[in-house]
């Protein structure tokens, strides 16, 4: 097997006793991993856990990473190889009655090229959830194309693949069908041999009918969406690298039903800079752009030239931001502060005592 047919860049040797792998499949401790000698189960070391400081340190799919292979069992992944690209979205974790526990990164897929940003033509589709991923993918470091899927099942899909067009015209937008084939030859140039692809987005979006369709086999199983709400069932339900017959691998992620920004400051300059350009044209450098006067922001509400939904659609990423920020930066500190006061006892316990 040619690990370099998955991507695989040798920076540096191999230490001795260990081999390169790329991640292909996670189902809760459980790893697939390719390698030169083939397919493989495998687990994290035990000093994995120990080494890694948070979560999001964990191998993901798409990981690249060193491994103890064992051909009479499961091999042990023993080191985590660097990432040239990472999708993240906050994980709610312990939210109850409208109270959150914590937030923690969740690293949805590495290593990829192309984001997929996968909606539908039915009933649900949002250009502000669009936008969402859009801003997210711009943190990311891969480059982001909207698919909008079930091309065949509308009339004329012109309007919203105009309004996609024209809420951010440099990202590329294709109206596809996995059903009749229609619009799938324009993604070739993106599956390129050696280049990865990560499919994002909603349940009942078809997902899995656009992968199955790019594999020309049924690999994924497709669910039936609700006709009440045109929404679907979690037809995916891990993350899994395919391999396609033109050499490009597609990242197959479960549908998210909303997608919990994290660390996006960039993502959101990015995709608004049109809004924090006009933040420099204000009178007062600590305009709040609400009744201030000589304030850039609402002239351009005024006048038109800004769009009242896109300034709510930035003050939204922008509020949800910094209130990840905020939870996830205490949460840090705190778990830091915890792991220092356990190391102090630990030395105390070590040390000479009279």
């Amino acid at each position: 097997m040619d690990l370099k047919q998955y991507g695989y860049i040798e920076a540096e040797t191999s230490p001795i006793g260990l081999i390169p792998g790329r991640v292909t499949e996670l189902q809760r401790e459980q790893y697939t991993v390719i390698t030169e000698l083939g397919e493989v189960t495998a687990v994290l070391k035990g000093a994995f856990y120990h080494t890694a400081g948070n979560r999001e340190d964990f191998p993901s799919v798409g990981d690249f990473v060193l491994l103890q292979y064992n051909e009479n069992g499961a091999s042990r992944i023993a080191k985590l190889l660097p990432r040239r690209s990472k999708f993240s979205r906050a994980d709610y974790s312990g939210h109850a009655a409208g109270f959150v526990k914590t937030i923690l990164e969740q690293v949805v897929a590495t290593n990829f090229d192309y984001v997929f940003i996968v909606s539908s033509l039915n009933s649900d589709f949002k250009v502000s959830r669009i936008m969402r991923y859009l801003t997210q993918t711009r943190q990311s470091g891969g480059q982001p194309v909207v698919i909008l899927t079930k091309a065949d099942l509308v009339p004329d899909f012109s309007a919203p693949l105009a309004e996609v067009q024209k809420t951010d015209p440099n990202v590329p937008v294709h109206a596809v069908s996995s059903h009749t084939g229609s619009g799938l030859d324009r993604l070739s140039e993106y599956l390129q041999p050696g280049k990865t692809v990560v499919f994002l987005g909603m349940s009942g979006v078809g997902k899995s009918s656009l992968v199955n369709a790019l594999m020309n086999q049924e690999v994924m199983t497709v669910q039936a969406i609700r006709e009440v709400d045109s929404r679907g069932r979690h037809t995916t339900t891990h993350r899994q690298l395919f391999m396609l017959p033109s050499g490009a691998m597609v990242i197959d992620t479960p549908g998210m039903r909303e997608l919990g920004l994290f660390d996006a400051d960039e993502g959101i300059s990015v995709g608004f800079n049109d809004v924090e350009e006009l933040f420099t044209q204000c009178r007062f450098n600590d305009c709040r752009h609400q009744t201030e006067p000589g304030c850039a922001v609402l002239a351009a509400l005024a006048d038109g030239s800004l769009v009242p939904e896109h300034w709510e659609r930035y003050l939204v990423q922008k509020r949800e931001n910094k209130f990840v920020n905020d939870k996830s930066g205490y949460l840090i500190d705190k778990r830091a502060w915890q792991k220092s006061i356990a190391m102090q006892h630990k030395g105390e316990k070590g040390g000479y005592k009279k």
